[in-house]
């Protein structure tokens, strides 16, 4: 079991990256083959980890998890009532394996020494990636160049749908480069320091050229959060941090400023808007659906399918989803499964309190800079997710998953369950526990799947029938089911 967070950890990461950076080579498209790439790995992690737990623990495992089965069975329950909306079951499954996941495998039993092995794995994976990533932006940028472009931000950031789907990646994976160059052992490589700070610089440069307001506002918010929080331990990361966001300045003022206005006549960056982007209606809308049908919702993608409640978001852009997503659980799920959702929050909360304290004694010195890479990781997600679809594309939800995994895990305490008694008995449960999420994980994917058959089939009419553009969601043709009025 403890294998799992070591080697099998590194090659899921890579595998993640490679899929999320890189999609546009892959089959389906790459929005929906991250998607069934996420629904694969949250469906075999919840029912393998689940149960090889309670064949080896017992059921009282679920005592130090029942916060994330209480999400879990909250995205369930309150799905229920609307099982006759088509494909009721595709995205509260996703969102209770999501939260589930995480959770079981930030759990496993592990010293602190696997803990930082699953830190260096993730982080040096999450470096080369990065720099892979920037490089083959350059080559864009030149051939921009070659050909006259002046607006860089047009073909800047590349291999996304949208910009925003870019910029949640930087919020979650910034923070962490730091420790790509104070863990591990290539961390007194002067070579892998260059090409790690390369990286950084050239991820924050896009930030800047693409002004990914959230993501600004994000890292802001975790840095803080992590300095105030962990203190004295957090300087050396927070240095690196630091040095990485003016490579990134420099970088901006070189190929942004200096280059385009010496090649070209004019130079065209891209605003840093002052205004909501037109959220406050979407938010607005949003919230009158959370009271409808209070505490309960409106429904699984009942923000595709209701009928308008407010006159601004009647005139207003519409979207796949309101650019909330605590909002948007508000709206369809009900105020229940906010209420389950702040309970799992707390119980991060007491633990990452604990971890803390024992980080400032100098209990345990070597947690504290991942620790406070992550927390700032995190919480730059969380601030951004109230402002976009951070746990709704499918990147975001891969590089969150395996980001919050680890963080669960540094949060939790080092600890070795004592195996108990009665092996026939835990035998008959975990065979129970593997058939029962084993039927759910195949009928969950069995109509992921045939979600995305008839989401495609119904592409033409709504390109030929309906003018509303684009709206990406759990697919990128994401506006199917939707109102009945715009359905064949």
């Amino acid at each position: 079991m403890q294998k799992v967070w070591g080697a099998t950890f590194g090659l899921l990461s890579a595998v993640v990256f490679i899929l999320v950076l890189f999609s546009d080579f892959f089959p389906f498209g790459g929005y929906a083959s991250q998607r069934f790439m996420l629904a694969g790995i949250l469906a075999l992690t919840v029912s393998f980890l689940l149960t090889v737990l309670v064949y080896r623990y017992g059921l009282g495992v679920f005592r130090a998890i029942w916060p994330a089965c209480l999400v879990a069975s909250g995205f369930g329950l309150l799905a229920f009532p609307f099982t006759g909306v088509l494909y009721s079951w595709s995205e509260p499954g996703m969102y209770a394996a999501f939260f589930l996941s995480f959770v079981l495998l930030g759990s496993l039993p592990m010293s602190d020494e696997q803990k930082q092995n699953g830190v260096i794995a993730l982080v040096s994976v999450a470096a080369v990636a990065l720099l892979f990533y920037g490089g083959t932006t350059i080559a864009i940028y030149l051939f921009a160049l070659s050909d006259d472009v002046a607006s860089l931000s047009n073909y800047i950031p590349w291999g996304f749908a949208s910009i925003r789907y870019w910029s949640h990646l930087a919020t979650w994976l910034l923070p962490l480069l730091p420790l790509a160059v104070l863990m591990g052992p290539l961390r007194d490589q002067k070579l892998w320091r260059i090409f790690v700070g390369l990286g950084a610089g050239l991820w924050w440069w896009i930030v800047f050229l693409s002004s990914s307001r959230g993501t600004m506002l994000g890292l802001a918010f975790g840095v803080l959060v992590a300095v105030i929080l962990i203190g004295r331990p957090t300087l050396s990361w927070l240095k690196v941090f630091l040095r990485y966001l003016v490579y990134g300045v420099l970088i901006w003022l070189c190929l942004s400023i200096l280059i385009p206005s010496l090649l070209l006549d004019e130079v065209s960056l891209r605003a840093l808007k002052t205004d909501t982007s037109g959220r406050v209606p979407l938010f607005i809308e949003a919230w009158r659906m959370s009271l409808e049908n209070f505490p309960f919702g409106m429904g699984p993608q009942s923000w595709l399918t209701h009928d308008i409640l407010t006159e601004e978001y009647q005139r207003s852009p519409k979207f796949g989803h309101p650019h909330n997503m605590y909002l948007m659980w508000a709206a369809e799920y009900g105020w229940l499964l906010i209420g389950a959702l702040l309970l799992l929050a707390g119980q991060a909360m007491r633990l990452f309190w604990q971890r803390r304290a024992e980080v400032r004694v100098g209990d345990h010195n070597e947690l504290a800079l991942p620790l406070a890479a992550f927390t700032a990781s995190v919480s730059a997600a969380l601030l951004h997710a109230g402002v976009s679809a951070v746990f709704m594309a499918p990147g975001s939800m891969l590089i969150g998953f395996l980001v919050l995994s680890v963080f669960w895990a540094l949060i939790t305490p080092e600890s070795a369950p004592v195996k108990p008694q009665h092996p026939r008995r835990r035998l008959a449960a975990a065979g129970v526990v593997a058939l029962v999420m084993g039927t759910l994980c195949v009928y969950w994917f069995s109509e992921v799947w045939e979600y995305h058959q008839a989401m495609e089939s119904d592409q033409q009419f709504y390109q030929q029938n309906v003018p509303a553009g684009t709206l990406p969601r759990f697919w990128f043709h994401g506006n199917f089911p939707r109102h009945p009025d715009q359905m064949p």
